[in-house]
């Protein structure tokens, strides 16, 4: 028993069975609740009750009647799916003893970080969905816009490795002389129990929504605690999955969320026709482009996207709580620049809603989505072979392997 707890608490899992793992069950979301798994839609609303809470008039701005603003965020399955995902991931962090307050060392992180999230929550609201409802969960969607939000996504992240490899942002390190020992922590025997409890808690909080009769808040809340898990126990984090081929070369976590969406979109067609359901299209339009290059270059200011925002704050990082507020704002801030300041006309109007399905039929839609991962993936492994550490955002240690490896 002490071995299977160390195996399944205290050791990461492969990202890829976690990726794969992470696609079935986002598809039988969609199956169940015909919705996808996303958050910053929930992010906009609560940015929404906040303004209504010190006066503002929200009931008729368009982009929250476009996104619905009915209930609270203790009442909506959106709502429960963000919550089950903080505290999913919060019961892990516990059982593995893993919760310790930290904090930047640098004071300017704090502004960076805040300043970021503004920047991807506001791009991200912009192209209607985050790493999520935009990529992750968008492409087996067979929405078109989410193949341009993550084509965008990476120029934005390219352009963030740019930024944050500057001397003028990474500041003055703090140096001390001679090194320093220390001592291994101990593993906290007090937050497996506080976890043990806390799963309890929540399992009977799922348990009361079932036999209440709110069986669809139920159910979000349940798959919320599963994503929390997931992305918790793997790390998984869409930045580093762009960042990283960037400024390292390093592509496990690109590779691995492919594997996802592949696994995703057979399971995800498979529930579509099945049931014959409709796929959830979102417009493709110049404001996919511009949100999603918006979003990369926030999340690599931040140091993290929603999901790694999420899981990092339970740890403790608390400089992802000025991330998570941030993505409040910016969302709300896209919300009012939508029809007030007319970003819609401008740049949303001129966009249509495409669906490879009802373009090339069910069956080529899925043989093309699944040809352009496979090649995304095999593109992967040649960038983390060939130029890992070869261009140029690294220096110190990086630059001198990159040297090393070019006069071998």
């Amino acid at each position: 028993m002490k071995s299977f707890y160390e195996k399944l608490f205290q050791n990461y899992w492969n990202p890829y069975l976690v990726m794969a793992l992470a696609g079935v069950l986002s598809a039988l979301y969609f199956g169940i609740t015909h919705t996808v798994w996303a958050v910053t839609g929930e992010f906009t609303r609560l940015a929404g009750h906040v303004m209504a809470l010190f006066g503002a008039d929200v009931s008729n701005w368009a982009y929250f009647n476009l996104i619905g603003m009915k209930g609270t965020t203790f009442t909506r399955t959106d709502g429960w799916i963000v919550w089950g995902m903080f505290a999913g991931a919060l019961i892990m962090v516990l059982l593995n003893s893993n919760f310790k307050i930290t904090v930047p060392r640098q004071k300017r992180r704090w502004l960076q970080a805040f300043t970021g999230g503004i920047v991807a929550g506001f791009g991200a609201r912009l192209a209607l969905g985050c790493n999520l409802a935009a990529f992750f969960t968008g492409v087996p969607q067979f929405s078109l816009h989410a193949w341009m939000f993550m084509i965008a996504t990476a120029g934005g992240t390219f352009l963030g490795a740019k930024l944050v490899g500057m001397s003028w942002w990474k500041g003055k390190p703090a140096v001390t002389k001679g090194a320093i020992a220390r001592k291994a922590a101990k593993p906290s025997a007090v937050q497996p129990i506080l976890g043990g409890a806390a799963a309890a808690g929540y399992a009977g909080l799922v348990v009361y929504f079932f036999a209440s009769g709110h069986k669809m808040l139920g159910v979000a809340a349940l798959f919320g605690a599963l994503f929390g898990i997931l992305i918790e126990r793997a790390q998984i984090c869409f930045t580093s999955a762009f960042r990283d081929l960037w400024i390292s070369g390093r592509a496990t976590m690109t590779k691995a969320i492919i594997v996802g969406m592949a696994v995703s979109s057979v399971a995800t067609l498979a529930i579509i026709l099945l049931n014959g359901m409709e796929p959830i299209t979102k417009v493709a339009g110049l404001s996919t482009l511009v949100g999603g290059m918006l979003f990369g270059l926030g999340i690599v200011m931040a140091g993290g996207c929603e999901t790694g925002m999420m899981y990092r704050l339970m740890e403790g990082q608390i400089v992802f709580l000025p991330v998570f507020i941030g993505n409040v704002i910016g969302a709300g801030a896209l919300a009012y620049a939508w029809d007030h300041l007319g970003v819609y006309n401008a740049l949303v109007k001129s966009g249509s809603k495409i669906s490879l399905i009802d373009a090339m039929g069910p069956g080529a839609a899925l043989a093309a989505t699944l040809i352009v991962l496979a090649a995304a993936f095999i593109v992967a492994v040649y960038w983390q072979k060939h130029y890992r550490f070869k261009n140029g955002f690294k220096k110190g240690a990086a630059a001198h392997v990159a040297k090393t490896t070019a006069n071998r």
